[in-house]
This record gives structure tokens, sequence and C-alpha cells, in this order.
């Protein structure tokens, strides 16, 4: 009796096992992993050697909301955030005032002011929005064709002759249908089939162009202060690149010189570019980089394992606060880290005459320190 209940014990244990390796082996996931080649970091040394001068962040409160993924200062002098629950928050630059500027009824990643004052907002769930100033939302573009849907909107930045000019950063991953961007970002960025975008919009026009194609999710946007080029952040490859700003239908992945890598190899993933003060362009680095996941690049059949696993144990990185400014040759001009990461998962920074803004993905209060 004994030894058939240890039998029947050992049974039960090799067919639970059999079947947690089938499921970790073929268990069907959505991406179809591409292979790449990531170059070694050099970590925090050089230009990014380690400090500490993001350690004392102030706070702003911002009641119930969180998430101040972009902050930017409009053409009325306010500050505003976007946040995770689809609002758009204003208030002085001290953080008094603070009411609700607008909802998309999304959840918009990055906007810009046109030359008439409106705030033209990336929504990553609507596609190019514009919002005037009574908070009236209405949709730009949600598609380049009838058959060419805009699923993952994220950064944009208006020209002084109405282009504006947006980021998509996955064909793939539409954050809509795939549990919110971050969800979407994560099966985008393990797949690295490199679909992400840079669209122009005429509004002259109401029409749209793909200015390059082929970056491994692509996301902040900047204008280089002739308007004749742009840089935009490659999440999934650590780089920034410039590109053409009157390129049409480029591809990244060939071989153009309408693009080239402006920094490559960051100690982190880049998120957002913002403009700043005497030609600085700030970035966020969303998280730091990590060697495990560095590994994997050419691991296709690992990383769709690494799906079927829980989401914690995806190699995403610790909390690293890491944002720093660089100019339009790439140099690198300043740098503030905090290795604790208490504000967590810095996509970006703002700067004003005396403080320095910082973008957050899930804070629950937009973070400042003087500048």
């Amino acid at each position: 009796m004994i030894r058939q209940a240890i039998l029947n014990i050992a049974a039960c244990a090799g067919l639970l096992v059999l079947l947690g390796v089938a499921y970790l082996c073929f268990w069907p996931v959505p991406v179809e992993p591409v292979s790449w080649h990531a170059s070694a970091p050099a970590g925090y040394t050089g230009p990014y050697a380690a400090n500490t001068r993001l350690a004392n962040i102030n706070l702003i409160d911002i009641g119930d909301d969180y998430g101040p993924e972009h902050i930017a200062v409009g053409k009325d002098g306010r500050l505003y955030a976007a946040m995770t629950s689809g609002n758009i928050l204003s208030m002085e630059l001290d953080g008094s005032d603070r009411k609700v500027f607008a909802n998309t009824g999304g959840r918009v990643l990055g906007f810009d002011f046109d030359a008439d004052g409106r705030m033209i907002a990336a929504d990553a769930m609507r596609g190019l929005l514009a919002i005037d100033a009574h908070g009236v939302v209405s949709l730009l573009t949600d598609s380049v064709s009838a058959n060419d849907p805009i699923g993952y909107a994220n950064a944009v930045v208006a020209g002084s002759d109405g282009t504006i000019y947006f980021t998509q950063s996955s064909m793939r991953f539409s954050p809509r249908e795939w549990g919110g961007t971050l969800e979407a970002s994560v099966l985008d960025i393990i797949e690295q089939s490199a679909t992400g975008r840079v669209l122009a919009y005429d509004p002259a026009t109401n029409t749209t162009r793909v200015v390059a194609k082929g970056l491994s999710f692509a996301n902040g946007l900047a204008l280089a202060t002739d308007e004749l080029s742009l840089f935009v952040n490659e999440t999934g490859r650590y780089r920034i690149w410039r590109v053409d700003a009157n390129a049409h239908d480029v591809d990244m992945k060939g071989n153009s010189a309408q693009v080239r890598i402006l920094l490559d190899n960051l100690p982190g993933y880049p998120d957002n570019l913002v403009r700043g003060r005497d030609g600085r362009i700030w970035v966020g680095l969303f998280r730091p980089r990590n060697p495990a996941a560095d590994s994997l690049a050419n691991k296709t059949f690992l990383r769709r394992i690494l799906l079927r696993l829980p989401r914690s144990w995806l190699p995403t990185g610790k909390p690293y606060g890491h944002v720093f400014a660089i100019n339009e040759d790439g140099d690198v001009l300043d740098d503030l880290q905090d290795s604790a990461g208490l504000y967590p998962e810095t996509t970006g920074a703002t700067e004003t005459t005396d403080r320095l803004y910082v973008h957050s993905l899930h804070a629950h209060a937009i973070g400042w320190v003087p500048y």
C-alpha cells in the first residue's frame, strides 16, 4: 500500500513536471522574436558617471492621479502633465491651482503646443489629438491610410510650418488590444521586430505620411533648431537617431544618408526627448539595462519562454532615476541620477528658468529639482 502510494505520488509529480515543461516550451505567445545584437554596455562611466543629483527630489501633489508621463509648460505659462487616467492636469509652476484641463478617454504619452496655442497630443489609445483652450478634444488622425492604423501614438512635436511630427511605437502591439501601454511595450521590445515609425501630419491637407520606419519601439521626439531634422529615441535598442524631417518612408534598417545614429549603447531605456534651454535636449531613461535581457538578444526561444512566466520575473532592470541633457551633436551636457530610484521610472525632464521637472510613468507626484 505504502509503495503504491509512493509510486502514485511520483507519477503525479512527473506528470506535473511534464505539463510544466510543455507549458514553458509550447504554450502560444503573441510574439515572434527576432534575433539582434546588443552591445556590451559601458555602464555608469564617462558622461554618465554615477551621481546623486536626483536623490533629494521635491514633490508636487497631483491628488488621486498618477503617472505624469509627459510634462510641459504651455503658452499660458502653466504646467501641464498627462496622467494614466486620461486626465491632463494644469497647474501653476509651483503646483498650486491644480485642475483637470481635459480628459482624452485614452492615455496621452506626449504633447506639444502649436502656433495657435492648441495642445497637440499623442494618445496611445486614440491617435493624434488636438485640444483647444477650453479642453475640447478632437481627433486629427488615427491612420496613415485606410488599411494602416496608428495603434500606439507616443511622442509629438509641432513644427513652425504647421507640420506635426509624431512617433508610432509599434505596428504590432497596440495598447488598446494588449492590456495597456506597458504590456504592449513589453511585447514589442521582447519581440524586436522593429515596426516603430516616425510620422508627419499635415493639417492643411489632413494627410499623414511615414517619415521613417524600422525602429524598435519608437519613442521620444524632438525637433532640431533649424527644423530640418528630428531626434528620435529607439527604446528597444538603447539609442537616439537623427532623421531628416523631409524624409519619406526611409527604412532605418537600410543604408540611407537621411538617418544616422546620434547616441548609441545608452546605459538604459531612453523614453522622452524634451527641448530645454540654451540648446539642451533632455533625455529620460526609464530603467537601466539588465545584462540578463541583453544576453537574450540572439536567443529567440528563451524570449518566448519569458512571456510564459509571471511579468515580475522579466529582466527589466532595477529602479534607477536618470535624466540627462545633450546638444544637437549628441554631446552630454548634464546628467542627474538617483541609484535608489525613489522617484520611479523617470521618462524625461522639462526645464524652466529655475526648475527641472521630472516625468515618470507611474509616480504619484510630479518631481522637481532646483536647476
